[in-house]
C-alpha cells in the first residue's frame, strides 16, 4: 500500500443567512442626507465600515403583528424576489425596523392592532406603550449576498423610508457608533462596502416619485455567479 496522503477536507460553504437594511432618508437644505454609523471594530462583519442600520432576519419577525400592512409597491416587488414570498417579505421589512431601533434607537411604529398578542422576545422594548412596527412606508429598493470567503455571509434586502416616519433620538449601540446624517459628498473617503456605496449613488433615482411609486420597476439584486460579479433584475 502506498503512503499517499489524503486530499485535504473541503470546507462546509458558508451559510447565507437572510437579513434586512433600513436607509433612512432625508431632505436638507435641497440634499437628500441618509442615517449612518460606524461599525465597531471589534464585529466580525465589516469592521470599521459606515453602513446603515440593519441585521439579520429573525424567527419573531415573523411573529410579531404589524400596525399597518406593508406599503403595496413593496408587496410587489418582494413577490418577485426569487425564495421570498409573502409572509417572508414582510418579516424582513419588520426585521429592518427592529435592527434600526436596536442600532439607533429610532422606532417606526403605530398604535399596536386591538387584541393583539404580546409582543415576542426581541420585540417586547419596542413595542412597549401599546406599539406595533409599522412598515407602511418601507419601499424595497435593493437586493445583494455578502461574497465568499467573508466572516459571514447575507442575503440582504435593502427598504429605504422617510425619516419623518421614525420618532425618537439618535442613541449610539453597541453594533453601530458615530450616527450621523450624511450626504454623497460627506462618504467620500470614508470606509464604505461596494454595495452601500452603490446604494447611496442610485438612492435619489429610486426615490423619484415615478420610480418610488412603481411596483413594476425591477430591483437590483448583487450576487456573484461562478466567480464573477452579478447584477440581476428582480
Amino acid at each position: 500500500m502506498g503512503n499517499a496522503e489524503s486530499p485535504p477536507a473541503k470546507k462546509p460553504p458558508q451559510p447565507i443567512r437572510d437579513a434586512a437594511t433600513l436607509v433612512l432618508w432625508r431632505r436638507r437644505a435641497g440634499k437628500l442626507e441618509v442615517l449612518m454609523g460606524e461599525r465597531h471594530g471589534a464585529s466580525a462583519f465589516m469592521p470599521n465600515r459606515y453602513v446603515f442600520p440593519g441585521g439579520r432576519l429573525d424567527l419573531n419577525d415573523y411573529r410579531i403583528r404589524p400596525a399597518a400592512p406593508l406599503y403595496p409597491v413593496s408587496v410587489t416587488r418582494l413577490g418577485r424576489c426569487k425564495g421570498t414570498g409573502p409572509r417572508k417579505g414582510l418579516a424582513l421589512a419588520l426585521a429592518a425596523i427592529r435592527e434600526t431601533f436596536e442600532e439607533s434607537g429610532l422606532r417606526i411604529a403605530g398604535p399596536a392592532m386591538p387584541a393583539a398578542k404580546p409582543a415576542p422576545p426581541g420585540w417586547r422594548t419596542f413595542c412597549t406603550g401599546g406599539l406595533a412596527p409599522d412598515p407602511s412606508a418601507l419601499l424595497y429598493i435593493c437586493r445583494a449576498i455578502t461574497p465568499p470567503g467573508r466572516p459571514r455571509r447575507f442575503d440582504a434586502r435593502f427598504f429605504a423610508a422617510p425619516a419623518e416616519v421614525a420618532a425618537g433620538e439618535l442613541v449610539p449601540s453597541a453594533e453601530l457608533d458615530k450616527l450621523s446624517w450624511v450626504t454623497q459628498a460627506d462618504t467620500e473617503g470614508l470606509p464604505l462596502p461596494g454595495i452601500t456605496q452603490y446604494v447611496i449613488a442610485n438612492l435619489e433615482h429610486w426615490l423619484s416619485p415615478a420610480q418610488a411609486a412603481d411596483p413594476a420597476q425591477r430591483v437590483p439584486f448583487h450576487h456573484m455567479l461562478r466567480g464573477e460579479r452579478q447584477v440581476d433584475w428582480e
